[in-house]
């Protein structure tokens, strides 16, 4: 789409990879892109090149960056064999379904299964990760004393807590009678990118220290599906050393501090 994807700014790396390219930080939205990778590696034996950047340095808001994603967020999927660029997780997550998940495994055929999963997947996207997301921001990053605060911190843990409720039910079965092991998909669902897409964020709950235990409680069904997903391979293998810069040093890319 782009005339071009690079500049003489360009990570040498980036600016001379093929096929597939992920650009990422091991947060939770770089998880999501990175679980997808390897399941789809497990499967099909999809291959990709990665480049780890800091965020905290603001590597992602550079000229060159803002090429591929003019948002200056990651993960950032580059399609070299057609010259294209891919923002946004669950963008990314449906290019890479359809470009290499041929047998469905981690989508559907039927109508109303594949709506299922952009049901959920949006709604995480839209409803889940920005309120968590700001729970992680007043609680551990924002400049400014604890009594100005509170409103934000109260307001976000509350919807989050909120959207995880949403969720509880849906898995419970408390309105269809049939408990759900994964979020779309007919009977108890099958495991997708509708659950790829939202557990790297919710597996996170305690990071900001402002979800305890005793919230959690209240989430049995979504505590299950939090530890089921956690045990798949892949989901190990994304959240894992493949992706951590201080044991791929060679993967890092820009400014490191």
């Amino acid at each position: 789409m782009a005339p071009t994807l690079y500049t003489d700014e360009t990570p040498e790396p980036i600016r001379s990879s093929k096929g597939l390219h992920l650009i990422t930080q091991s947060t939770p939205n770089g998880q999501k892109v990175q679980i997808l990778l390897e399941e789809l590696k497990a499967i099909y034996g999809t291959e990709w090149g990665t480049s780890i950047i800091n965020i905290g340095t603001n590597e992602q808001k550079k000229d060159w960056f803002l090429r591929l994603n003019p948002n200056g967020r990651i993960p950032v999927i580059i399609d070299n064999d057609k010259s294209f660029s891919v923002m946004e997780t669950s963008a990314e997550l449906l290019y890479l379904v359809e470009r290499e998940d041929k047998d469905h495994h981690f989508t559907f055929t039927d109508p109303l299964e594949k709506s299922q999963l952009l049901q959920w997947l949006y709604f995480w996207h839209g409803s889940g990760a920005p309120y968590q997301g700001q729970v992680n921001h007043f609680f551990k990053y924002a400049p400014a004393p604890p009594d100005q605060l509170q409103y934000a911190q109260t307001r976000f843990k509350n919807e989050t807590l909120r959207v995880f409720g949403v969720i509880e039910i849906h898995l419970s079965g408390k309105y269809t009678g049939e408990p759900r092991e994964y979020l779309a998909g007919n009977g108890s669902g099958k495991y997708s990118i509708a659950d790829i897409g939202t557990w790297p964020w919710i597996k996170g709950w305690g990071w900001s220290g402002a979800i305890t235990k005793e919230d959690m409680e209240a989430f049995p069904h979504l505590l299950k599906w939090i530890d089921r997903i956690a045990e798949r391979p892949a989901v190990k293998l994304g959240t894992g050393d493949a992706y951590d810069a201080s044991k791929r040093p060679e993967l890092y890319v820009g400014e490191k501090r």
